[in-house]
């Protein structure tokens, strides 16, 4: 359906919050904070609390760097303050990942020709929202293996972020920073990304995974305090996120790609679970990522979008989804559904320069299920 994950009658999230920073074993780190003014969206859901304002009172920022000789090195740890704090949100705990990171040699690189050096993300600072777990988490994983200069980690759990950004470091020894940011907060967004700006210049990249999928819900009985959560998370949070990395990539004057990850779920209507909401977002996404390409193509910004099908992550792995996954599965062409490594090669070419004629885009990745 174009989503990471569905539950019966339930909001699944991939953004995710709790919990404190954990820090590498590789050392001990520094913690500084940075002021940033507040900005809230009024959330409220039969699971959360009523009028829930999201308004962080500071965005924990995590950075792990290697030494001059290239070793990995332990965290610094920083907060860049907001006025107020959001309200937890758990998620499941994903299955954990043991695979090596290799990132691209440069003398790999030089010896590459054209064409495959394009197809890399050499040398460029990407962005990517939920990226502690999941679908994002293995696109960050896949930036750092094409050249990426460093990976910002920006997701609402931070337990979950700082785990998974202290892993890749770990694992591929390039910059990796974790920032704790839901995608709801404005302003604690700029406060981030003004600091990335100071850490590594300008962003070139910015993948926007976080987002959440509410299925199995009639439209007659579906909670309009969950339908504005839904919009805020998914379809305001795409738009925060491109605003503030737009302005930072203009002020540089600098080009760049911004991926904006829809679903298929925003072109058809999927079968047999109900989920007209979640599609109205996801259409939303779809259309302001066509609108910003034609807006800022003067500024040599392209916007894209990846449209995923239906994807076997660790959220989809319920019993209570078994005969729908069977379902799903039948009516793919390749009869299967998505391997949560399976976007990383579309997110890397996107992200590269062999996309630079490329703009205003919705790229379905489904298996073939548009097809029928």
């Amino acid at each position: 359906m174009g989503f990471v994950l569905a539950r019966s009658a339930v909001s699944s999230v991939r953004l995710a919050a709790k919990g404190p920073i954990i820090r590498s074993a590789l050392a001990k780190p520094a913690i500084y904070r940075i002021p940033v003014q507040s900005r809230a969206f009024s959330v409220a859901a039969p699971m959360f609390k009523k009028n829930e304002v999201i308004k962080e009172t500071e965005v924990p920022v995590s950075i792990y760097s290697p030494d001059g000789k290239g070793v990995a090195t332990g965290p610094d740890h920083f907060s860049i303050p907001v006025k107020a704090g959001a309200t937890p949100v758990t998620a499941p705990v994903e299955e954990a990942e043991n695979e090596d990171v290799v990132p691209l040699d440069p003398k790999v690189y030089k010896a590459m020709s054209p064409t495959m050096q394009k197809m890399t993300v050499m040398g460029k600072v990407i962005i990517i929202t939920g990226g502690a777990r999941g679908l994002g988490n293995h696109m960050a994983r896949a930036c750092a293996e094409a050249g990426a200069k460093a990976v910002v980690i920006f997701d609402a759990n931070q337990e979950l972020g700082d785990e998974a950004a202290e892993e890749l470091h770990r694992k591929s020894g390039i910059d990796v920073s974790f920032f704790k940011v839901d995608v709801r907060d404005g302003n604690a967004i700029n406060a981030a990304v003004e600091q990335v700006v100071d850490l590594y210049g300008a962003p070139d990249v910015l993948v926007n995974s976080a987002g959440i999928a509410d299925s199995n819900i009639k439209a007659e009985t579906y909670d309009p305090a969950m339908f504005r959560r839904l919009i805020d998370i998914n379809l305001t949070g795409s738009f925060l996120m491109a605003q503030s990395v737009g302005r930072a990539m203009m002020a540089a004057g600098k080009p760049g790609s911004i991926i904006l990850v829809a679903s298929m779920s925003g072109s058809i209507v999927n079968y047999p679970q109900e989920q007209s909401c979640y599609n109205a977002s996801k259409a939303g996404v779809i259309q302001f990522g066509k609108s910003l390409a034609a807006e800022w193509a003067k500024y040599s910004i392209r916007v894209n979008c990846i449209s995923p099908g239906y994807m076997d992550t660790a959220l989809n792995k319920v019993p209570a989804l078994d005969a729908q996954k069977k379902i799903w599965r039948s009516l793919t062409p390749q009869d299967r559904l998505g391997a949560v490594d399976d976007l990383n090669g579309l997110c890397v070419f996107l992200a590269s320069d062999a996309s630079s004629f490329m703009t205003g885009s919705n790229v379905l990745i489904d298996g073939g299920y548009t097809l029928y």
